[in-house]
């Protein structure tokens, strides 16, 4: 009996981790302001008008390696490419929201 319950307590446990959403750590909202003033103008929509093929969607953040906020967070601080380096522009806390903000976005499809 002690063990079919340790086996359903750890099923509960595994489903639960498994369909919770991420969390993310920054302010999603602010992110928005933050992306809306700055980003936009290249990512609308997720989109990338200089370099189409790197968007903002969850399958290209996932194919190239940006998918986290560690990855996306020193993406917007150093820049890349065409991309500028944000890190004299915004602080660090607008940089993680907007970080927070794109992957909130992709994981809701833009």
């Amino acid at each position: 009996m002690k063990r079919l319950l340790s086996i359903v307590l750890l099923a509960i446990a595994v489903l639960t981790v498994a369909f919770v959403p991420p969390a993310f750590a920054g302010d999603a909202a602010n992110g928005a302001k933050v992306f809306s003033a700055n980003c936009a103008a290249c990512h609308t929509g997720g989109n990338n008008v200089i370099m189409a093929n790197k968007t903002l969607k969850k399958d290209a953040l996932e194919q190239y390696g940006m998918n986290s906020l560690d990855g996306i967070i020193t993406q917007v601080k150093k820049g890349k490419n065409a991309m500028p380096a944000f890190l004299g522009r915004l602080n660090d806390a607008q940089i993680e929201d907007v970080a927070t903000y794109v992957l909130e976005q992709a994981e809701k499809g833009w």
